[in-house]
C-alpha cells in the first residue's frame, strides 16, 4: 500500500530552460512536503541524471534549445525496460500534447500553470509510479504473474479483436492500459504500442475519479458503475476527437491465484447516430429550401426574446415580408426558379440583419424577422427599408432576370399585443395592407385593421351575391388616336353598384374576386356583357367601337375563354373584330403551350389581343414572338413621369420602337397631362388613354362622346420645329422678366418656366434649341435639371447662368457634357445676347440650316402655360 510519506519521498526531476519555470515548480513541490527535488536547465543531463538517481517522475518542458522534449523521451527509453516512461511533460502550445502521449510522457500540463491541477496530477502520477515499481520488486512471482496474465491476455485478445468496438483493458492496480483491441487502433488512429502509452485520463476514456469509483466497485467484488457514458476520445495527429459512447465491464480470472482484475471499457463509435440526430433535429427546426428557422422555431425564438424583453425593459417588433408578384414569377418560369428566387432573396434578408435579430421563412414567400429595439420605432422603419433596398438589383435566375419589390408589415410589442402569436398575426395584417396600399411599402399595425379585417369579410360575402343580384355594370374609358385625335375605341372597366354603398371601383374589390376564384365567372359576364354593349351601340347608329376586355389569368387556367368568346359573339350577332383581349404577361405564361394555342385560334376569329401593363410583368422579351399580339401597352408606371424622368422616358421610347419593328401598335395609358401626350404624339405613340382626354364613362354618355368625336375629332396644336426657341428657367419672376425682355428683340420664341418641373413641360410641348437655367433653384440644381435634359433631349443647347461662385458641379456637368456654357450673374447684355445667337448657330450647324421663313417677326406675341401655370412664350 503506497502511503502519503511513500510519495513525498519520490524522486523528481524538473527539466526546464527557464529558470522562472523551475522556481516556481521546485517551490510548489518543496512547500507540498516533497522532499527529493532535483532540477536542471539542460535537457543533456537528463539521461546521466536518471541513471544515476532512477527518478520516479521527470516533470521535462517540450520547447527547450538544443535538445527538445521529444529528443530528451527518445533518449529515456533505452533505459525503461518496462516501458513506463515517468515523465510528466508541460508545454504552453496545446497541439503538441497528442504528440507528446505518442512519444512515451504519461500525461501533461500547460502553461500558464493552475497550481491545483499541477499538484494534483503530480500526485496522480507517483501513485502509479510507485506501484508500477512496487510490483516490480515481486521478482519471480510477478514475472509468473506477468506470464499468466500474457496467455490470458493473448486468449482474450481475439475475441477482443473480432468486435467492431473498440476495447481498452486497465489494470485495476495502476489504472494504465494493458491492451487493447484493433477496432481501438481503427477508431483513433494511433498503433497499438502507441495507445498502451497514452494515460486512459489523458485519451478521454474517463476521469481519474471515475476510474477509482469503477476499480473501487470491482475491489469489492462487485461490477463497475454500469452507467453509459457519452464522451469524446482523442484522435491521432490531432486531428480532433471521436464521439463514443462507453460502457464497462469487470474481468474476473476465476481460480487464478493472485490473478489482477482488470477493466474493460468498450467504446462504440457514435458520430453517425449523433449526425442523424442533428439533422432531425434541423429538418424540424429549419426550412428545407433556405435554411432558415421555420414557423415553428421562429416562434420559439419569438417567445424567448418576448421573455427577455420583459427583464430588459426592451421593444420587440416583428417584421412580416411578403414578395409582391413572386407568384407571377414562379408561375411564369417554373418553380425551380421560383426557388432559387427564394433562396437569393433569404440570403440579402440575413446579410440585412444584426447579430442579436433574428430571421424565419413561415411559409411560401413570406418570411418575417424579429428586432429587439430601444423605445423608439425609427430601428424598424430603418429595417423595412433596407430590406426594400436590398430588392433594388434584380435577381439572377439560371440566366434569366428578375426584379421583386416587399410589403412589409410591423408590430409591436408590448404597444400592440404581449402574446407571440397575436403580434405576428397583427403584423401579417399590416403586411396584407402594406399590399393593398400598392406593394414596395411598409406598415404599422392599428387596432383599425382589424375593423379592416372583418370588413374585408363582409365584402367578400357582398361579392358572392353581386353578380347573381345584376350589381356589375360596366363604364367605358376611351382611347384617342394621336395622329388623328379620333377615337380609336374603349377599354371596358368594371364597376360595383354595391347596395347602401353606391360606385365601388375595381381597386377595392378585385382582389378580393383574385383570391376568391369569382374572377373567373365575374371575366365571363364582363366578356358578354361588352359584346352585348357594341350590339346595342350598332343598333343605335354608333358603329365600329372597338372595345377592350380584360382578360384575368385564372380565366385561361380555370375557365373555356374560347368558348365564351365565339359564344358571346355568336349571341350578340356582333364582328369579331370588335372585340379586343388585353392579356398581362403573367396570364400569357401560365400555361404558355395551351394559351398559344387558344389565342391563334381567337385571332382567327378576327378578335385582336393586346398586353397591358407591359414592361412590369415577364422578364424576357422572347414571348412577343410566340403570341399573335397585335398592341403593347405601356404601364402608367412609365407614363407618370414620361417628361421629367429619363429612364422612364427610356423605357417608354423604347417599347415604341420594339412595338413597331415587330408591327405591333402602342397605346400609352394613364395619361394625364397635354405635356405627356405631346411628348407620347412627337415619339411615335400610337394611341393615348388616361384622364387628359376622358375618364370612364358610362355607355350612353360614351356614345355621346363617340358621336361628338366623329363629327369633329380632337384637333391637336401643330409644333413648328423650325422655330428658334430659347427656353429660360429661373425661379426668380424679376430674372425671368428681364431675360424675356432682351431676348423677345431678337426674333427668338421666347419660353419662361419659374421651375424645373415646368420647364420639363414645356420642353415636351414645344420644340426647344437653347435652355438658359439658372444653376440654384429649389428642389432641383440647374446642372440637375440640364443632366437629365441632356438624357432626354440631347440636341438641345444647355446653358447655365448663375451667380452661384461655387462652380465645382458645374465644371462637372460641363466636363461630362451635360452643359455648353456656364455664364456668371449678373450679366452684360450684349455679351450675353451674342453669346446666345451663337448657341443657335452652334445648334443649326449642327443640326442642319436654319429656315427664318418660318421664324416669328419681332412684335408677335404668343401666351403659354404649362397646365395653367404662369408661364409665357413670346416671339
Amino acid at each position: 500500500m503506497i502511503s502519503l510519506s511513500d510519495i513525498r519521498r519520490a524522486r523528481i526531476l524538473v527539466v526546464d530552460d527557464e529558470p522562472v519555470n523551475v522556481q516556481l515548480l521546485e517551490y510548489l513541490l518543496k512547500t507540498t512536503g516533497y522532499e527529493n527535488v532535483t532540477s536542471t536547465f539542460d535537457p543533456r543531463q537528463v539521461v546521466a541524471l536518471h541513471l544515476k538517481h532512477r527518478f520516479d517522475l521527470i516533470i521535462l518542458d517540450l520547447h527547450m534549445p538544443g535538445m527538445d522534449g521529444f529528443d530528451v523521451m527518445e533518449a529515456l527509453k533505452p533505459l525503461e525496460s518496462d516501458s513506463w516512461l515517468p515523465v510528466l511533460v508541460v508545454t504552453a502550445e496545446p497541439d503538441k500534447k497528442l504528440a507528446a502521449l505518442e512519444a512515451g510522457a504519461r500525461d501533461f500540463i500547460g502553461k500558464p500553470f493552475d497550481t491545483v491541477e499541477v499538484m494534483t496530477r503530480i500526485r496522480n502520477l507517483l501513485e502509479v509510479r510507485l506501484l508500477h515499481r512496487e510490483s516490480l520488486d515481486y521478482g519471480s512471482e510477478l514475472e509468473r504473474q506477468v506470464r499468466e496474465r500474457t496467455a490470458e491476455l493473448a486468449r482474450f485478445r481475439g475475441a477482443m479483436d473480432a468486435t467492431p468496438d473498440a476495447l481498452f483493458l486497465i489494470d485495476t492496480a495502476n489504472m494504465a492500459m494493458v491492451d487493447v483491441s484493433e477496432g481501438a487502433c481503427r477508431m483513433l488512429g494511433f498503433s497499438r504500442e502507441a495507445l498502451l502509452r497514452i494515460d486512459p485520463v489523458a485519451l478521454g476514456l474517463a476521469s481519474r475519479s471515475q476510474l477509482e469509483r469503477h476499480i473501487g466497485a470491482a475491489a469489492q467484488g462487485g461490477p463497475p458503475e454500469p452507467d453509459i457514458v457519452e464522451t469524446d476520445l482523442l484522435r491521432a495527429g490531432g486531428e480532433g476527437s471521436v464521439p463514443v459512447e462507453i460502457s464497462w465491464k469487470l474481468q474476473d480470472p476465476q481460480g487464478q491465484r493472485n490473478a489482477q482484475r482488470m477493466l474493460i471499457a468498450v467504446a462504440r463509435d457514435i458520430s453517425e447516430r449523433l449526425l442523424a440526430q442533428e439533422r432531425l433535429r434541423h429538418a424540424a427546426s429549419y426550412d428545407a429550401l433556405t435554411g432558415l428557422p421555420n414557423r415553428t422555431l421562429f416562434f420559439e425564438n419569438l417567445r424567448g426574446t418576448i421573455e427577455l424583453a420583459q427583464d430588459k425593459n426592451w421593444r420587440v417588433a416583428v417584421l412580416c415580408i411578403t414578395l409582391d408578384r413572386f407568384k407571377v414569377i414562379n408561375d411564369s418560369l417554373g418553380t425551380a426558379p421560383g426557388d432559387e428566387l427564394l433562396r437569393q432573396f433569404s440570403t440579402r434578408l440575413v446579410r440585412c440583419v444584426r447579430v442579436r435579430d433574428s430571421v424565419g421563412r413561415l411559409g411560401g414567400d413570406e418570411f418575417a424577422l424579429i428586432l429587439t429595439m430601444p423605445r423608439e420605432q425609427q430601428d424598424a422603419v430603418n429595417m423595412a427599408n433596407e430590406v426594400r433596398e436590398s430588392l433594388r438589383l434584380p435577381f439572377d435566375l439560371h440566366g434569366q432576370q428578375a426584379a421583386l419589390t416587399a410589403s412589409i408589415g410591423i408590430a409591436m410589442y408590448p404597444d400592440d399585443t404581449i402574446d407571440p402569436g397575436t403580434l405576428v398575426k397583427y403584423a401579417d395584417t399590416a403586411m396584407v395592407r402594406a399590399k393593398e396600399a400598392g406593394r414596395d411599402g411598409y406598415r404599422f399595425f392599428t387596432a383599425g385593421m382589424n375593423v379592416q379585417v372583418l370588413a374585408r369579410l363582409d365584402l367578400e360575402l357582398a361579392l358572392r351575391g353581386a353578380l347573381a343580384d345584376n350589381q356589375f355594370v360596366l363604364h367605358y374609358q376611351p382611347k384617342m388616336e394621336l395622329n388623328t385625335g379620333r377615337i380609336a375605341g374603349s377599354e371596358a372597366l368594371l364597376r360595383w353598384n354595391r347596395p347602401g354603398y353606391g360606385l365601388v371601383y375595381p381597386a377595392e374589390f378585385v382582389p378580393v374576386m383574385e383570391e376568391t376564384g369569382l374572377v373567373v365567372r365575374v371575366g365571363d359576364w364582363i366578356i358578354d356583357e361588352a359584346c352585348r354593349q357594341i350590339a346595342a351601340w350598332n343598333a343605335a347608329g354608333v358603329r365600329d367601337v372597338r372595345v377592350a376586355v380584360n382578360v384575368s389569368s385564372r380565366q385561361f387556367v380555370e375557365g373555356d375563354l374560347e368558348e365564351v368568346v365565339r359564344s358571346a359573339l355568336e349571341r350578340h350577332g356582333i364582328e369579331a373584330g370588335l372585340l379586343e383581349l388585353e392579356l398581362t404577361e403573367s396570364a400569357l405564361m401560365q400555361n404558355a403551350e395551351r394559351t398559344t394555342e387558344v389565342l391563334t385560334r381567337l385571332k382567327a376569329l378576327g378578335i385582336r389581343i393586346a398586353i397591358d401593363d407591359f414592361g412590369t410583368g415577364y422578364s424576357s422579351l422572347a414571348y412577343l414572338k410566340r403570341f399573335p399580339i397585335d398592341k403593347l401597352k405601356i404601364d402608367i408606371a412609365f407614363v407618370r413621369d414620361i417628361v421629367t424622368n429619363p429612364d422612364d422616358a427610356a423605357i417608354a421610347l423604347a417599347i415604341i420602337s420594339m412595338a413597331h419593328s415587330l408591327h405591333m401598335q402602342v397605346v400609352a395609358e394613364g395619361v394625364e397631362t397635354r405635356a405627356q401626350m405631346a411628348y407620347l404624339r412627337r415619339n411615335r405613340c400610337d394611341e393615348i388613354q388616361g384622364f387628359y382626354f376622358s375618364r370612364a364613362l358610362p355607355a350612353a354618355q360614351l356614345a355621346t362622346l363617340v358621336v361628338s368625336n366623329r363629327a369633329s375629332p380632337d384637333q391637336l396644336p401643330e409644333v413648328v420645329d423650325n422655330v428658334q426657341t430659347l427656353l429660360i428657367v429661373d425661379d426668380d419672376a424679376n430674372v425671368l422678366a428681364a431675360l424675356h425682355r432682351l431676348f423677345r428683340r431678337d426674333g427668338y420664341r421666347v419660353l419662361t418656366a419659374g421651375s424645373p418641373a415646368e420647364g420639363f413641360e414645356l420642353l415636351a410641348l414645344y420644340h426647344v434649341h437653347v435652355i438658359l437655367c439658372d444653376q440654384r433653384m429649389p428642389v432641383m440644381s440647374g446642372t440637375e435639371f440640364l443632366s437629365k435634359v441632356k438624357e432626354m433631349y440631347p440636341d438641345t443647347i444647355r446653358i447655365i447662368l448663375s451667380g452661384d461662385t461655387g462652380v465645382e458641379a458645374v465644371l462637372d456637368s460641363i466636363n461630362r457634357g451635360a452643359i455648353y456654357r456656364f455664364y456668371t450673374k449678373p450679366w452684360d447684355d450684349m455679351t450675353l445676347r451674342d453669346n446666345i445667337r451663337l448657341a443657335f448657330r452652334h445648334y443649326w450647324m449642327t443640326h442642319g440650316p436654319y429656315d427664318d421663313r418660318k421664324a416669328p417677326r419681332e412684335g408677335d406675341e404668343q401666351e403659354a402655360t404649362p397646365q395653367g401655370r404662369p408661364g409665357s412664350i413670346t416671339a
